[in-house]
């Protein structure tokens, strides 16, 4: 009997990694998906925290790609590992955090890993040349396939006919004549085959799956290294950046303001790591002080939280300042002004 060949497909919970599976599927391949958590993934957190984003699916598209496709999804935690890439990538990075090409080629060697021990044939991916400006050009393309060490069995069934042939193509375990030669940005040709396959809904491509391509996130990753003097992070670091203003009076301190009920339940589990300041004369949000304040700072710290309260335009606010040692005193301040905070304070 001929054996039944096993690839393993990196699920994004995008578009194309959803075709470049079902592909494989109609060519009688046992398909099934992994998906690596970095801690930077998009999926399943400020979408459920705040009330603007509460009309969006909180749904995890990974796993919902899998349900679709009808594939066991194996879900890996590789936080620790991917520091170093995020630290030390060789190829550098895109337009802002983000090391697309080191994460790829991370990805894609970890993938060969799990198939070699999982005796899996060969690996897929969604990519497509010509759709990443770092990542899916053809000269990187090959540089995925060699720093991974995937070489031949990559498969990319959605560019597949524009590559060189595979182990898998050339061993007669898939059909390249049944795969595509899609390339460039442009989404048409994706789309034309998520409905020949019946697929009608499925995530969108705008804002990508990654808070290190996000101007605003990486901004505020930097500033937090900036200020440390190292690159180390945690995960509750890099949780805390995607919620909140971050406000910067201090090189050495900052203020993580909660904008609405949503983060401030969310912030409420960190009280415990930090000095914080709450508002008592009037609603107000959860004010986490990041960094180790002076006397002197006490001031401009209360006013700024005090800006954020209700009653932000009237001469007095009481807020209260909770220590980490379980000291709180209660101050009465009069709110800064809009005019009074310089821009460079905002992260």
């Amino acid at each position: 009997m001929t054996k039944q060949r096993k690839a393993v497909a990196l699920i994004s919970g995008g578009l194309d990694s959803l075709l470049a599976a079902k592909v494989m599927l109609e060519q009688g391949i046992h398909v099934e998906g992994i998906n690596f958590f970095t801690g930077f993934c998009v999926e399943g957190h400020t979408h459920a925290i705040r009330k603007k984003d509460r009309e969006k699916p909180k749904r995890n598209n990974a796993l919902w790609s899998a349900e679709q496709l009808g594939i066991k999804l194996h879900i890996i935690d590789v936080i620790d590992e991917y520091k170093d890439v995020l630290i030390n990538p060789k190829y550098g990075y895109g337009a802002n955090m983000n090391p697309c090409l080191d994460c790829k080629c991370f990805m894609v060697s970890k993938a060969r890993q799990w198939a070699e021990e999982n005796d899996f044939d060969f690996i897929i991916t969604g990519e497509v040349v010509g759709q990443r400006p770092m990542s899916q050009r053809r000269d990187t393309m090959n540089i995925v396939s060699r720093d991974s060490g995937a070489a031949d069995i990559l498969v990319r069934p959605l560019c597949a006919k524009n590559l060189p042939a595979t182990k898998p193509e050339t061993e007669g375990w898939i059909s390249r004549d049944k795969m595509y030669d899609f390339n460039g940005r442009g989404r048409k040709p994706q789309m034309a085959l998520a409905n020949e396959f019946g697929f009608t809904d499925y995530a969108q491509p705008a804002g990508g799956c990654c808070f290190l391509t996000d101007e605003s996130y990486a901004k505020k990753l930097v500033d937090l290294w900036d200020a440390r003097s190292s690159r180390e992070y945690e995960m509750d670091d890099i949780m805390l950046l995607k919620v909140g203003r971050h406000i910067r009076p201090k090189p050495y301190f900052k203020l993580i303001v909660g904008r609405e009920d949503g983060e401030n339940r969310f912030m409420n589990g960190y009280r415990k790591q930090f000095d914080y300041i709450t508002t008592v004369s009037c609603p107000g949000p959860l004010v986490l002080i990041d960094g180790e304040m002076q006397a002197e700072d006490v001031e401009i710290a209360t006013r700024l939280a005090a800006r954020f309260s209700k009653d932000k335009n009237s001469d007095a606010v009481t807020v209260c300042l909770h220590l980490r040692d379980g000291t709180e005193k209660e101050l009465t301040v009069t709110p800064l002004r809009n005019e009074q905070i310089p821009q460079e304070w905002y992260v």
